[in-house]
């Protein structure tokens, strides 16, 4: 090996320290922070304290936080799965004159006009509708802002399934729910499994929409209660943050195991390879 050769090869491992270095501390503070008793934002080895979590039981809104969190997720990630998938089947089979130009505008139209630029007008219209600080309107707003990017991906999935399945099931009586209920809908379970999971992680962290929504702090997801903690002298609360973060990023970690276990990463089309 040259001298040339050998100093590229030094750069490179150094570069990729680096990089793994930039990645890693974060989370080897979120995994030592909670357990150490007067935490700061540097990494250190901890002293494997619990007293953190007996001090986050003691705020009333840390933990019910994280079912709020849940449940907004839940609702939103059936709807939008539910609802896109509809919409989906019917763009994939149904000719309609410029489907796909609408298909590009509403995806283009969710992309552009992000939750920042529309929250005042969704404000508003809360506000009409008598929405404002209640689950459904959020969980109607979320759906709504996932919607356009959720049909675009499920329609790709239902555009790979061979229509001779449906044709098939057709010939033997199945009516149009029956063909997607037992043929469609099986065979696109890895689109949906996306979709499910993209939209809970969308939800889950969503800080956003639930902080101009919400008025009451007891409704408040977690993305919104991490931004409370504060001690009386108006700096962040170091100890009940790290702690807090880590049980809320727990589920997601769950979640991810459990979709790479089920389905790996092995998303080609509508059928599982």
């Amino acid at each position: 090996m040259s001298p040339a050769q050998l100093l590229r090869r030094i750069g490179f491992y150094v570069f990729v320290a680096v990089i793994t270095a930039f990645f890693a501390l974060p989370m080897l503070w979120l995994v030592t922070a909670p357990f150490t008793r007067n935490p700061s934002l540097s990494v250190s080895w901890p002293d494997f304290t619990l007293s953190n979590f007996g001090a986050l039981t003691d705020d009333p809104n840390a933990l019910p936080s994280l079912y709020n969190s849940a449940v907004l997720s839940l609702w939103t990630m059936l709807i939008t799965v539910a609802v896109a998938a509809l919409a989906a089947y019917a763009l994939s089979r149904v000719r309609i004159p410029g489907r796909d130009g609408i298909l590009y505008l509403l995806l283009l139209l969710s992309s552009v006009i992000t939750g920042t630029a529309a929250m005042v007008p969704i404000f508003q219209l809360m506000f009409k509708l008598h929405l404002l600080d209640k689950d459904v309107g959020v969980i109607l707003v979320m759906t709504g802002g996932l919607l356009p990017a959720a049909i675009f991906i499920l329609k790709d999935f239902m555009d790979t399934m061979p229509k001779s399945y449906e044709e098939s099931a057709r010939v033997f009586g199945a009516n149009s729910f029956q063909v997607l209920g037992h043929v469609v809908l099986p065979n696109v379970r890895p689109g949906l499994a996306t979709i499910a999971v993209w939209a809970v992680v969308n939800v889950w962290g969503n800080f956003l929409m639930p902080f101009l929504l919400y008025r009451t702090p007891e409704k408040q997801p977690a993305a919104v209660t991490l931004n409370n903690f504060y001690t009386e002298g108006g700096q962040p609360n170091l100890a009940l943050i790290s702690t807090f973060s880590l049980l809320y990023s727990i589920p997601v970690v769950i979640m991810f195991l459990f979709v790479s276990r089920r389905y790996g990463f092995r998303f080609h089309g509508g059928i599982k390879a």
